[in-house]
């Protein structure tokens, strides 16, 4: 009997022990599906969730074009949520703002100092201004912005923005690309000198920098040869190339812009020019003649014997020889009246007259637009006023970003003053041009051929006489005679067609961020395969 009730004590306590194993098998089964469906559900989470971008520009944001083209094609083309950080000032292009995706954080600027009392606290000014900005841009990219894969950065400026960028991308775990449009140790060696201390300084820390960015573009083949030879550097080159927006304007758009800016173009600001006193033999409605165009019934044309329209854009700098096309101005003004035997005695007024009862001369005249802003505008602006010239006249402006691309679409001729500090960047300003059909006369300098194609479409020139030059040789005859000048634009629209700033950046930049983002999220995904084969064993 003792016999029979220690077999059965041990038989129960056996079941009991593989009831509990039963028990632990399944609860462990239970915890472990627990565990993957909230693995999946992460996981799921992730792929719905899109990815973000931060564009930072420590300048105005509105005069920064390459940049907003970056958003916008983060946000169209790589389907990203995009922060902008930058500076207000000018608005943006309507795309920007009515994009959803893109989502602009406003930093404050540097105050402006009296002229006087800059020069005496430069070198303070130096050293405060960067470290100012420095935190404020560290505050902007590690706090008031959600966290990027990628931040994608505008060199110039250099000093503090690759440094504010580089930290940020440490603390936030993103890659970190370098968009290099000029270098800013030349641009800041204009106004102290290369040899400067200040300047060796800052080279030497934009060149650290920029090594450790995970990817870099930069605007041309000269520069991304200086790059890898002397800064270790490699980077893609992405052409600037003109979004979809800038496109020849059509007849009825012209009259429209130009009704628009009839009060900007007909007064000049204290004094009278051949414009302006054509301008005021205009009688009828401003909304259906212009200086360029006139409308009769529902039919627009263009007057025979309006101005030239030149368009130049600045940015007022030291960068860009103003006086060149001044001079050169006065060259073609003084030239066209001996051509035509003219004295002194005919005065604009008189050839107002003429052309606005339908004569035509052989030289028009010429209206410069000038758009941009900048620190020397009010001196060019007092330089102007005193020229007192026959048949040039000059008006400054700035214009709305939707409008800029129809002048540029309106006008007859482009010229560009761009010298470029580093003599390894183009003008992004020759590029809307030629979006817009319209051939340049551009100052000549070392890579400035990898962008204008002489004789294709368009010229260079080194001084204001060989400008000149070109002014009477494209002009002469205008508007129905001046083959040379079609020529041009014929060629701006032939090659043009197909070069747009979307395929550009599908073809480089795209595949370049990609790269840069995947090579940093890579530790992470392996940790993630890691801890599923952990809870899978």
């Amino acid at each position: 009997m003792e016999t029979h009730l220690v077999l059965y004590d041990a038989s129960y306590a056996t079941e009991r022990r593989n009831i509990a194993l039963e028990l632990r098998t399944e609860t462990l089964i239970r915890s472990s599906r627990s565990v993957s469906f909230r693995m999946a559900g992460q996981k799921q989470e992730k792929i719905g969730r899109r990815g973000r971008a931060a564009v930072v520009v420590l300048g105005d944001l509105g005069r920064s074009p390459r940049m907003q083209y970056h958003a916008l094609s983060l946000a169209r083309q790589a389907s990203l949520e995009v922060d902008i950080v930058a500076y207000g000032g000018s608005d943006p292009h309507a795309a920007i703002l009515e994009n959803r995706s893109i989502h602009i954080h406003k930093m404050r600027q540097w105050p402006p100092i009296p002229q006087g009392l800059q020069k005496i606290l430069r070198p303070l000014i130096l050293l405060l201004k960067p470290l100012t900005q420095f935190f404020m841009l560290l505050w902007f990219l590690c706090y008031k912005i959600p966290s990027p894969d990628l931040f994608i950065v505008q060199n110039p400026p250099s000093v503090p923005t690759l440094v504010a960028v580089k930290w940020a991308s440490w603390l936030r775990h993103s890659a970190f690309i370098v968009d290099w449009h000029n270098f800013g140790y030349t641009l800041l060696g204009l106004s102290l000198g290369r040899s400067s201390l200040f300047v060796r300084i800052y080279r030497w820390l934009e060149k650290h920098y920029g090594k450790m960015a995970d990817g870099s573009l930069c605007v041309t083949k000269a520069m991304h040869h200086e790059l890898a030879q002397n800064w270790e550097i490699k980077a893609t080159v992405l052409y600037d190339q003109p979004p979809e927006f800038f496109h020849p304007a059509s007849l009825e758009e012209k009259h429209k812009l130009f009704c628009r800016l009839n009060e900007d173009i007909s007064h000049p600001r204290g004094f009278r020019d051949c414009v302006s006193a054509g301008h005021m033999r205009m009688y009828g409605d401003h909304l259906k003649e212009s200086l360029f165009t006139t409308q009769v019934d529902n039919d627009i044309v263009l007057k025979p014997g309006r101005p030239a329209l030149v368009v130049s854009s600045t940015s007022w700098t030291a960068d860009e020889d103003f006086d060149m096309l001044l001079e050169a101005a006065v060259m073609y003004d003084r030239r066209v009246a001996a051509i035509l035997n003219e004295d002194d005695s005919n005065e604009e007024e008189v050839l107002c007259d003429d052309s606005c009862n339908g004569k035509s001369y052989i030289y028009p005249r010429l209206l410069f637009i000038i758009t941009g802003k900048g620190p020397e505008r009010e001196k060019y602006e007092e330089q102007i006023k005193r020229l007192r010239l026959k048949r040039v006249a000059f008006r400054t402006m700035w214009l709305a970003a939707e409008d800029y691309p129809l002048l540029l679409g309106s006008a007859d001729l482009g010229v560009c003053l761009h010298t470029s500090s580093s003599g390894l960047d183009l003008p992004m300003k020759v590029v809307d041009m030629f979006g817009c059909g319209l051939p340049v006369c551009a100052v000549s300098f070392s890579c400035i051929e990898e962008l204008v194609k002489v004789g294709k479409n368009g010229l260079l020139f080194s001084s204001s006489s060989e400008l000149a030059d070109e002014l009477l040789m494209l002009f002469k005859g205008f508007p129905d005679e001046c083959d040379a000048l079609k020529a041009l634009r014929n060629g701006v629209l032939e090659r043009g067609s197909s070069a747009r700033w979307a395929t550009e950046w599908e073809q480089h930049a795209k595949p370049l961020i990609s790269k840069a983002s995947s090579s940093l999220s890579n530790p992470r995904a392996h940790t993630q395969i890691q801890e599923r084969e952990m809870w899978s064993n």
